[in-house]
């Protein structure tokens, strides 16, 4: 049988594709990434207000919203919390299934201020942490969250923190499932969670 100009095009292509696919597995070391190795599992080991040091493992079988921020934040800190506030809310009975945390991170001026009088404010559900400076890193570098410190005559104390305003959904196992871009409304929030409750 002969083959047409076309078919000899398509089985070029198609032998070329092979070819691709098969140089990719090798320099991938010839598998792709199980479920396992895939999955990002951020952590933390941060004392609560009452000096209990608490990690992800309190929280098992939970979703954790987990938010990065301070307490003289005077825009995305308050908007997000209030967020968080109003899914918490609008889950009902659920709610007792989702656990939101605000880490700081400006711990020591957070305490001085009441860190978890200002966490109650907007609702009692959220656990206010917050560590000394090297467990702050290391929770904000687990879940790859930018912050630093900025001086700033204006501001009180003469300085704010630059911060990554995402809100992250943790789930039951502890695996990363998303995160939130500021500013998405509480209404999102809540209807992914219901999704995935």
């Amino acid at each position: 049988m002969r083959l047409t100009g076309l078919q000899k095009t398509l089985w070029a292509a198609a032998g070329l594709a092979t070819l691709a696919y098969g140089a990719f597995m090798v320099l991938s070391d010839r598998a792709p990434l199980s479920v396992a190795q895939a999955a990002f599992r951020p952590t933390f080991a941060l004392p609560d207000a009452e000096g209990r040091l608490r990690t992800p493992a309190d929280f098992a079988g939970k979703h954790m919203l987990v938010f990065f921020g301070f307490t003289n934040c005077p825009d995305v800190c308050p908007t997000t919390l209030s967020e968080v506030a109003q899914v918490m809310d609008d889950l009902g009975n659920d709610a007792a299934r989702v656990q939101p945390l605000f880490i700081s991170i400006d711990p020591e001026r957070d305490r001085r201020l009441g860190l978890a009088e200002f966490t109650t404010a907007f609702h009692p559900s959220i656990l206010a942490l917050a560590g000394d400076a090297a467990q702050t890193r290391a929770a904000a570098d687990s879940f790859k969250i930018f912050f630093e410190r900025e001086e700033d005559p204006s501001a009180p104390d003469g300085y704010a923190m630059s911060h990554s305003p995402a809100l992250y959904l943790i789930g039951p196992d502890g695996d990363w499932l998303r995160q939130f871009t500021y500013g998405t409304p509480a209404a999102d929030i809540l209807a992914d969670l219901q999704f995935r409750l």
